[in-house]
């Protein structure tokens, strides 16, 4: 989400610390992440800001906040 004035924004996101589990046999999922995009002054993306699962960061105008999913886990056995 592309933030177009200043305010603050937060999360609540579970499944960042602990991957999903799989069932029967199957491999975990992938973990999700959160960050921030900066945008610098003259517009050009800026650092990336890495975020917890439980979290809240003050948000410039041009500023992406990015929500990446976890995967789910698998079912079965891999072959």
């Amino acid at each position: 989400m592309r933030f177009l004035e200043p305010m603050t924004a937060a999360i609540l996101s579970g499944h960042r610390l602990v991957r999903p589990h799989g069932m029967a046999g199957g491999e975990p999922g992938k973990a999700g992440c959160n960050y921030v995009l900066r945008t610098r002054s003259d517009g050009t993306e800026g650092e990336r800001t890495a975020l917890g699962p439980f979290d809240q960061t003050e948000m410039g105008a041009g500023d992406v906040f990015v929500v990446e999913s976890p995967g789910g886990g698998g079912y079965g056995a891999p072959h």
